[in-house]
């Protein structure tokens, strides 16, 4: 069965793409992305979502939506010395009700403004329940990691080619409201696009069906004319990502279609290293808007000062210990922590009260904020 869109969604589509064919950018050259980015503090924060909201959907829903409780974390994180969120968006929510819910950005936004923190938003994720459903959301699931976030657009969505047309709404409306607006520091067009979320059944033809829309999508919100950057992030543990390397083809497209490049790790400092000096030759600004997995050997003592160093962005995933229970490792999907908890936290920062998990994490934060920033160069030998 072909969707269709109602006669709201279909005037607010109409209006974006009136408006994109007399305001469409180009993607930015690096000169234009490094003067951006000289213009920005170093930017350190963390994957944020409410510690009492399961997912995207229960955070930004107007039944369970709570600007007191984003207002008191943010608070947390303004005292840490963070000044960046990554926070994602859903289709659905926008599907839903358009107006409620860029109200509800736009109050998000007046928040983290308070506290000096300018957030980057995500449109899409392949990450986990390829279902997604609008309304209540299950509890967590006991001693299980991330078990209620759910992937953007759903697997049904994403494959049906009728349905490009509200995606286009959805991403240029988003996108064309708050353009102009300084509050945000950029838009993540698609998290891990290729991610096959592996604790769920496989989706048939899910990467090729990504791929397929990813350059799309860039060019949506390119057409906006954005005074943000665009970017999506590479993420596989073996990709090779330098210029001329053996990049998959939805690397390829993510590398060669953002304003600033940005990446995921969580292995050991030595690895994060390596990455970053796989980057450093597109000559753009370097963002990790995903790092630190305690028990897989990525931590802020090993890899905040390389960032630091390399003058890279770096928001850990984690925040207030909550119903994502993302302090829980990723192997409880296999083995659930019902009777015994893990010897160490593998994200999150804060216990539910704002008291740190390890207050020295903070201090480093904090130290490493008040530091001078260098330029991106690699270090010499010997440091």
């Amino acid at each position: 069965m072909k969707r269709r869109m109602g006669p709201a969604l279909i005037a607010l589509a109409c209006t974006a793409m009136g408006a994109s064919k007399a305001n469409a950018r180009e993607r930015w050259t690096s000169a234009q992305a490094n003067a951006w980015y000289a213009k920005q503090p170093w930017l350190v924060g963390a994957n944020y979502v409410p510690a009492n909201a399961i997912n995207q959907l229960e955070m930004w829903q107007a039944a369970t939506w709570d600007p007191v409780a984003i207002d008191r974390e943010f608070g947390w994180a303004q005292a840490m010395g963070m000044n960046t969120m990554r926070v994602f968006l859903h289709d659905k929510l926008w599907q839903q009700d358009p107006k409620g819910f860029k109200t509800r950005i736009n109050a998000f936004l007046a928040i983290a403004k308070t506290h000096g923190i300018r957030p980057m938003l995500v449109f899409f994720d392949s990450c986990w329940d390829p279902d997604p459903k609008l309304g209540p959301q299950h509890p967590p699931i006991p001693g299980v990691h991330n078990s209620g976030w759910v992937q953007s657009p759903g697997a049904a969505i994403l494959a049906d080619s009728a349905a490009r047309p509200q995606l286009k709404a959805y991403v240029q409306d988003i996108v064309g409201t708050f353009a102009k607006d300084d509050r945000v520091l950029a838009w993540d067009v698609w998290n891990e696009p290729d991610n096959l979320a592996p604790a769920y059944a496989a989706t048939p033809g899910k990467v090729a069906q990504v791929q397929a829309i990813l350059g799309d999508v860039f060019r949506w919100a390119q057409a906006m004319n954005p005074t943000q950057p665009l970017t999506s992030p590479v993420w596989s543990h073996d990709g090779d990502w330098a210029p001329g390397g053996k990049r998959k083809p939805i690397e390829a497209i993510q590398l060669d279609q953002s304003d600033i490049v940005s990446f995921h790790n969580y292995d050991w400092p030595e690895t994060f290293e390596a990455k970053i000096k796989q980057l450093l030759p597109y000559d753009r600004p370097i963002l990790c808007t995903e790092f630190m997995a305690r028990g897989n050997g990525s931590t802020f003592d090993g890899s905040l000062p390389i960032g630091k160093r390399y003058n890279v962005a770096m928001m850990n995933w984690g925040f207030v210990d909550g119903k994502t229970q993302t302090r829980l490792p990723w192997n409880s999907w296999y083995h659930p922590y019902t009777l015994t908890q893990p010897t160490i936290w593998f994200h999150d920062m804060l216990k539910a009260d704002g008291t740190p998990y390890r207050q020295s994490e903070v201090d480093l934060i904090k130290r490493l904020v008040d530091a001078p920033t260098s330029n991106r160069q690699p270090p010499r030998k010997g440091g």
